[in-house]
């Protein structure tokens, strides 16, 4: 099954950029759209942005404009390059395949946490 380690969270203050990453494996990466998901306290996880091939993207609105979403085929390498962060930003990020109907529960990956503070 795929595996999915994320790093580069961090706390900031608002209007700050993050840049995430995630390594994936146990899958043909090039061949699968890959996502962002984030999942704030209390509140459902949600998708962020969503990436088909180099160059292929779709993002939520609250981040269209702020984020741009990318991918590495050659380094099994997907990344989020977070600018202009706000507070509601805050949660942790996780990356996972984009068609949710695909993933097992125990793919997801332990995440990494995105904290901005106004």
């Amino acid at each position: 099954q795929v595996q999915l380690v994320e790093s580069g969270g961090g706390s900031v203050q608002a209007g700050e950029s993050l840049r995430l990453s995630c390594l994936v494996s146990g899958i043909e990466f090039s061949s699968n759209p890959m996502a962002w998901y984030r999942q704030a306290p209390q509140k459902n996880r949600e998708l962020v942005a969503g990436i088909s091939h180099p160059g292929s993207a779709t993002y939520a609105a609250s981040v269209n404009g702020r984020f741009t979403i990318s991918r590495d085929n050659s380094k099994n390498r997907l990344w989020l390059q977070m600018t202009n962060l706000k507070p509601e930003d805050t949660a942790v990020y996780y990356c996972n395949l984009l068609d949710v109907g695909a993933i097992w529960d125990d793919s997801w990956g332990q995440g990494t946490q995105v904290t901005v503070s106004a």
